[in-house]
């Protein structure tokens, strides 16, 4: 290819070069043809040109402007879960491709130990996952959720999630708001079983984050509602100014009688007896919160305990003198106030709370042993003894009267033995000294005269020990009316 002349005037400094001083590259590239027509050669050249050799090889453009993208970003680095994925789907192809070639019977044959190892692993690894979801539905879709509307169970069951299996106090605290938001919104009646036991069961789990003043708060507020509707009722109830009862409501259209399940309506007094017992269990409740060690509020868990009894053995003697009410239902077993009240006197421990608390224990021991015989379902204080049921001679019943006397006695005696050192005052001595001879009366009752002979002998040890003459005397009484052996 001829080399052309340089275009335009030629600039001050050029060498007019003649074709002996050309390069000899440049004179191997010129045709012959073309160096006979023109014998010389003139090329203009700046006095600062450098005369280069370009490669011959052909110039790869593509992997320059492959590698040198403008706008292009850089690859980001894999993350850690990106890696952990890629191992993952890398190792369970191979063991697809393996376990694809390779028949059960060879594997067997070579590795017996690895290959039971495996089936071991499998049938484990299918196990837990159906136990978990078995577990997940069982729990998250049972009673305690369906019966409740479901937008309520709804966020139920997001708050007990971040309550119990993912904590996060603030979402699981507004989740219990807006399930209680929607208890007010749908028109459910706020003392409730189902809306009272959300209450409850926030006042549980904040007591177990350690919240202990706003769980105290959440049980005061309840209680006080519960007191506030009891005091109402009473009241109409005295002026004759209780509402009657509603009508249950009719089926709805396409509905047959029998297609709605015959649930007697709750009456005025059967709400009552319910609320009444919720109240004494959140009492006891308060009581244990108010003498954790993390609050020491020994006067406020005194009265709480101290209300929680009188309310029981008032209600007792009330229906033991009155009768019960139309649908008032049965009131608490011995057996749920025993559950419920003597493991809190036995927990607590409350500074100079025995002169307080033992004499009512004692009057409920000395109601139950005094209590006449009656013929079972007769008397109203059946309605408070499941056990009634089950009487079939007066000795039967007499027996259970004892035996409910017999613990709510010896419960007394615990509490009042339970302050020591400087926490003992001389009321804890006198009531140690009427709970044991309390109890000595109840076991000479039941016929074992051997131990109501030594409860009463540490009776009367205990009040000469002290001075209490007069409580001597009585229990040296009663020791005398045992019969000889």
């Amino acid at each position: 290819m001829p080399l052309s002349r340089a275009i335009g005037p030629r600039p001050a400094g050029t060498l007019r070069l003649s074709q002996r001083y050309t390069s000899p590259l440049v004179r191997r590239l010129q045709p012959a043809r073309s160096r006979q027509q023109t014998p010389s050669t003139i090329i203009a050249f700046p006095i600062n040109y450098q005369s280069r050799l370009k490669s011959t090889s052909p110039f790869n453009q593509d992997s320059e402007n492959s590698s040198k993208q403008p706008g292009q970003t850089p690859k980001p680095s894999p993350s850690l879960r990106g890696m952990l994925w890629q191992a993952i789907k890398t190792d369970s192809s191979r063991a697809w491709h393996v376990i694809r070639n390779t028949s059960f019977r060879e594997v067997m044959r070579r590795s017996p130990l690895e290959a039971m190892g495996a089936m071991v692993a499998i049938v484990g690894a299918v196990a837990v996952l159906a136990y978990c979801v078995f577990a997940y539905y069982t729990y998250f879709y049972s009673r305690q959720f369906t019966r409740y509307p479901e937008p309520i169970a709804r966020a139920l069951r997001k708050a007990l999630y971040f309550s119990n299996h993912d904590p996060d106090p603030q979402r699981a605290l507004k989740y219990y708001k807006q399930a209680l938001e929607l208890c007010d919104q749908l028109g459910l009646d706020h003392f409730s079983d189902d809306v009272m036991g959300i209450k409850i069961q926030v006042a549980t789990w904040l007591e177990k984050i350690e919240s202990y003043q706003n769980a105290i708060s959440v049980l005061e507020n309840l209680l006080g509602d519960c007191k506030r509707w009891v005091d109402a009722m009473e009241k109409s109830a005295a002026e004759g100014t209780l509402p009657k009862p509603e009508a249950p409501a009719p089926p709805k259209e396409g509905e047959s009688d029998a297609a709605v399940p015959g649930q007697p309506r709750e009456t005025f007094w059967a709400k009552r007896t319910r609320l009444l017992a919720k109240a004494v269990s959140i009492s006891v409740k308060l009581a244990n919160l108010y003498s954790d060690e993390h609050v020491l509020e020994r006067e406020s868990a005194h009265e709480r305990l101290v209300w929680a009894v009188e309310t029981t053995l008032r209600e007792t003697q009330r229906r033991a003198k009155e009768g019960l009410k139309e649908g008032e239902g049965p009131w608490m077993s011995p057996e749920e106030i025993g559950g419920s009240l003597e493991a809190e006197y036995v927990r607590a421990d409350l500074d100079h709370s025995c002169p307080r608390l033992t004499p009512p224990v004692n009057n409920i021991a000395t109601s139950f042993a005094e209590h006449p015989l009656i013929p079972p379902g007769d008397a109203p204080v059946h309605s408070m003894m499941e056990e009634s049921k089950s009487w079939s001679s007066p000795a039967e019943q007499r027996a259970s009267y004892l035996a409910a006397a017999q613990r709510w006695a010896q419960n007394a005696i615990s509490h009042a033995s339970e302050p020591q050192g400087d926490k003992r005052t001389p009321e804890c001595d006198q009531a140690c000294a009427v709970s044991l001879s309390n109890l000595g009366s109840v076991l000479a009752m039941l016929g074992r005269t051997a131990e109501a002979r030594e409860k009463f002998e540490k009776s009367i040890a205990l009040s000469k020990k002290f001075g209490l003459e007069e409580y001597a005397a009585e229990a040296n009484a009663r020791l005398q009316s045992l019969p000889k052996t």
